[in-house]
């Protein structure tokens, strides 16, 4: 082969790396019948009950989507629903195919697939009685999960499928008082530009938190231990702290706040291990811990801005709830 002839090279997206996350997907259309309208929505067509046929099609595309477009990922599907809506002041049949598992990417092209499958199903049982049929309008309506979190699409989303759907957004903490912590000898001598603090600072911003400071200190367990006693005095809710948590024998985050801690909240650092392992498995040498000095929760976190990405998208949805019931206000 010459270099001067083209080669094509296709490959899925790599997502082996990536962490498993509980995904869903909305997709819609609409097939425009005109005169069929009353027939397809009566389930009075020659061929028989379109409605119906194409909520069975519908689920057949959704699941067979990885083979009909050659890079999308194959998916084991934990959940299907497609319904088909007629909308008399449009002479349409409005399209909904939802799709829900939990995996390393997302279900919109299943959605997708699934409403493309019906609407051509309602096409081809129509067709007969009226020719002159149009689909329109095929969209994600809104996705949720992974790193983006809940996405609408731009054209919006009604009243009605808001309520019908119930769209799942990152729990907020919005005006909850917190503050971060990096622990570095070299951060607190200004020897390097911390990153991991301001990007704790900034998704604690993104959930609503209010962030009453933002510090470097050096690796020290008593100042640490004293200055988050500090913070629990001062009506503090949520403290984060960067760095500390390795093997190294200035890594001493975890003693510091086993000196203040009235309680310990092991899972999340279990948690954070157990999930952060599908990225590295040097995720299990990690000492992350989380305790409660009195009404406040500190949680440590490694030092790498690689590991606080990924720790607050696996605490985020947590954290509103757990800072809710240390306040009592229960378990629901």
């Amino acid at each position: 082969m010459s270099e001067r002839e083209p080669r094509a090279h296709f490959h899925t997206a790599d997502v082996s790396r990536k962490r498993a996350t509980a995904r869903r997907a909305v997709a819609v259309g609409e097939l425009h019948a005109g005169s069929a309208f009353d027939d397809i929505a009566a389930r009075r067509l020659p061929k028989g009950d379109a409605i119906a046929m194409a909520e069975i099609a519908g689920l057949q595309g959704a699941k067979n989507a990885s083979q009909l477009i050659p890079l999308c990922h194959p998916l084991p599907l934990e959940y299907l629903e497609l319904r088909c809506e007629p909308v008399a002041e449009r002479q349409a049949i409005r399209v909904y195919c939802e799709v829900a598992t939990c995996a390393r990417t997302g279900v919109e092209m299943e959605a997708l697939a699934g409403v493309n499958a019906a609407l051509l199903t309602l096409y081809d049982l129509t067709k007969p009685v009226q020719p002159a049929l149009a689909i329109g309008g095929v969209r994600l309506l809104f996705k949720e999960g992974g790193k983006k979190g809940l996405w609408f699409h731009p054209d919006g989303i009604s009243e009605a499928e808001r309520e019908y759907y119930r769209p799942r957004a990152t729990p907020r903490l919005e005006g909850v008082p917190a503050a971060v912590i990096t622990l570095s000898d070299r951060a607190s001598l200004g020897e390097y530009e911390d990153e991991s603090g301001p990007l704790l600072v900034e998704r604690l911003r993104a959930l609503g938190a209010e962030v009453r400071s933002a510090e470097a200190r050096a690796d020290e367990t008593a100042p640490l231990a004293a200055r988050l006693s500090e913070l629990a005095a001062a009506g503090v809710c949520l403290v984060l702290c960067t760095g500390g948590t390795g093997l190294g024998p200035r890594d001493t985050t975890p003693e510091a706040l086993a000196m203040v801690a009235t309680r310990r909240v092991p899972g999340i650092g279990e948690m954070f291990r157990v999930e952060s392992s599908q990225h590295t498995p040097l995720a299990w040498l990690s000492r992350a811990e989380a305790v409660l000095v009195d009404g406040t929760l500190v949680i440590a976190l490694p030092g790498s801005s690689a590991a606080v990405a990924q720790g607050m998208e696996i605490l985020a949805p947590i954290l509103a709830h757990a800072l809710a019931m240390l306040a009592g206000e229960g378990h629901t």
